[in-house]
């Protein structure tokens, strides 16, 4: 557990000389503090500091040191909870209240959801969203200032409680100049975005009131009737909740909408359905109290609860508790679930569910690979409103080639390499003879041998410790493979897809017999995220080679024998992650470019005289 003050930042990302002092960083934003925890991010706040006030110097506590001797003794009764980000949630409440007592329910507090595993896109599943790198920013950014930087207006303008947000979204909005987002009210408060029809299946979808705004201007606020978790078109179209876009009457409203890969809008001019979708919400301290009443009565969660799909939905005046019943859209049914989903809805119902309507907003989402090659390499909204660049932080030689369609963040790249269209590349080191296709993702790597990587191809490297060993192994997969699927029995992972092949397939090529023993888990199922197939190394740039030489195996069919190697999951991985060498690796990169840097000013200076 981390606690920072005013700034949160990777050392090894962009601030080392800041910290190695204890200067200031003005890279973030004054008003949030933060917290930590294992699946979240809260930031703290009590009172939004003036124009003149003298920022606070940066703390940072170990929270394993405040409570190891409680849990040595076997005094932690939350070792055995279901977390995802409901749970955790409960937990950071239940954490602030150990950590401040009564005090806590006078805090601003800022919750971002780290990402959990993130099995959509499992470069970031190491450190986790939150710490992601963006393409801009010198220094760079990660997802942790931007958000903070997004936000930095509602501390002063919101009453004690808790903001929930989540680390792999973007929100920017325009409102007028007297127009501001109040947090204020009881209960919760959300804010709504204008989306595509197929964009709500797959958030929540608000069905507002139609006579409690009028769908113009930039910001309203309207009271919502029932909320909606990744319902299909049937359900948003019974419920109320689709608009028309070009029309005036109530319940039909004009408005920007979600912007992602396959849901671009047709011409303000044309009448076209939408929908409100979510992303963050407000929750005044009242309510959190009896949700923390809650967890305390629970005692140990016994399944994942999630903090939209199961707080919001049973909210407002036509709230129903069918919805707890329905686990169409649980990726894993625990026995419990429905239970406890009935008692969060007798607690929260008729609790007001307040909606901020943001008309003139675009909401991205970034989770999944796909998400995150098109907003980082296309040309879209998002690009051009971040000024996101194709080059961010790096070493780049006039003899590399690439094109402005890629993107280069925080990676040193040698004379001769070649990056493709479509393809990002973060926090690497690329030798001269390194060839990227067209739209892949290469993070974490160290590649200094001749190699030509296949297009749409996902490589990540982590650092592990095993036995107080460090060693690496690299993940290697096609950027379309689905990591979540699983499979309950051996005999039908034929249906588990890599790189474009069968999984059986492709063990049979690697020399493998598929067994209960090749897979790290049971109980998360069979599939690409358990199977024991990455070779153990004691470089990174040999983890790479061979993870390669397995692609490699499957494109051409051809036999490459993994049988004589030490084989891990991308589960396993995880499980023996050591993030001090992966963040001394990062730092080394960023050293680097700022020496770099230093000498092609001493250079030009020199040039000048």
């Amino acid at each position: 557990m981390l606690f920072l003050v005013d700034f949160v930042a990777d050392p090894a990302a962009g601030l080392p000389k800041e910290l190695e002092s204890g200067q200031q960083q003005s890279h973030l934003p004054e008003p949030w503090a933060a917290v930590r925890h294992q699946c979240g991010m809260s930031d703290l706040d009590q009172n939004c500091p003036g124009p003149g006030r003298r920022k606070r110097s940066s703390r940072i506590l170990d929270k394993g040191e405040n409570r190891r001797n409680s849990e040595e003794n076997g005094n932690n009764p939350r070792k055995n909870d279901k977390q995802r980000n409901g749970g955790s949630t409960l937990h950071v409440l239940q954490y602030l209240e150990d950590l401040y007592g009564d005090q806590w329910t006078s805090f601003t507090v800022l919750l971002i959801h780290s990402g959990g595993y993130s099995q959509r896109l499992p470069s970031a599943s190491a450190l986790g969203k939150v710490f992601m790198a963006l393409p801009f920013g010198d220094p760079i950014y990660q997802m942790l200032e931007l958000k903070l930087a997004m936000y930095i207006d509602f501390p002063c303008h919101m009453k004690p409680g808790i903001l929930v947000t989540c680390s792999d979204d973007i929100e920017l909005y325009s409102t007028g100049a007297t127009e501001t987002i109040v947090l204020d009210k009881p209960g919760f408060t959300a804010l709504a975005h204008p989306s595509d029809l197929a964009v709500g299946t797959t958030h929540g979808v608000f069905v507002l009131d139609p006579a409690s705004f009028s769908g113009t201007g930039g910001l309203e606020y309207a009271s919502c009737q029932r909320f909606l978790h990744k319902p299909d078109m049937r359900t948003m179209r019974q419920s109320g909740a689709v608009c028309v876009r070009g029309h005036c009457s109530p319940g039909n409203h004009s408005g920007r909408g979600h912007c992602s890969p396959g849901n671009h809008h047709r011409g303000s001019g044309a009448a076209s359905e939408f929908v409100y979708t979510d992303s963050v919400f407000y929750m005044d301290h009242h309510t959190a109290k009896r949700l923390l009443m809650f967890y305390k009565q629970v005692g140990v969660l016994c399944c994942e609860i999630d903090a939209y799909g199961d707080f919001l939905q049973a909210l407002g005046p036509g709230a129903t508790p069918d919805y707890t019943k329905n686990t169409s859209n649980v990726s894993k049914e625990d026995s419990g679930l429905v239970e406890v989903r009935q008692q969060l809805y007798s607690l929260l119902r008729r609790t007001a569910l307040n909606v901020i309507v943001l008309n003139n907003s675009q909401f991205y989402h970034i989770g999944t690979t796909q998400e995150y090659l098109f907003h980082f390499t296309a040309e879209n909204k998002l690009r051009f409103e971040l000024d996101l660049l194709p080059v961010a932080f790096s070493i780049f030689p006039d003899t590399a080639k690439t094109s402005d369609q890629s993107s280069v963040i925080q990676s040193i790249l040698e004379p001769g390499c070649v990056i493709g269209p479509g393809s990002v590349i973060e926090y690497s080191r690329i030798g001269p003879e390194v060839s990227v296709g067209k739209n892949s993702i290469v993070s974490g790597s160290y590649i200094n041998f001749s190699v030509d990587i296949p297009s749409d191809c996902f490589l990540s490297s982590v650092a592990v410790k095993i036995k107080d060993q460090v060693e690496y192994v690299t993940m290697a997969f096609g950027v379309g493979d689905d990591l979540k699927k699983s499979v309950n029995v051996l005999s039908d992972i034929q249906s588990l897809q890599f790189f474009g092949a069968s999984l059986a397939e492709c063990l049979g090529l690697w020399g493998l017999e598929a067994s209960d023993q090749l897979f790290s888990s049971r109980n998360t199922g069979l599939g690409l995220w358990t199977v024991r197939i990455f070779p153990v190394c004691s470089t990174p740039s040999e983890s790479v080679r061979l993870s390669l030489q397995m692609l490699h195996s499957v494109q051409h069919i051809s036999p490459f024998k993994l049988s004589g190697f030490r084989l891990l999951s991308v589960e396993e991985m995880l499980a023996y992650k050591d993030v001090e060498d992966m963040l001394r690796f990062r730092k080394q990169i960023y050293d680097e470019i700022c020496l770099q840097r230093q000498k092609e000013k001493s250079d030009c200076r020199m040039n000048c005289t």
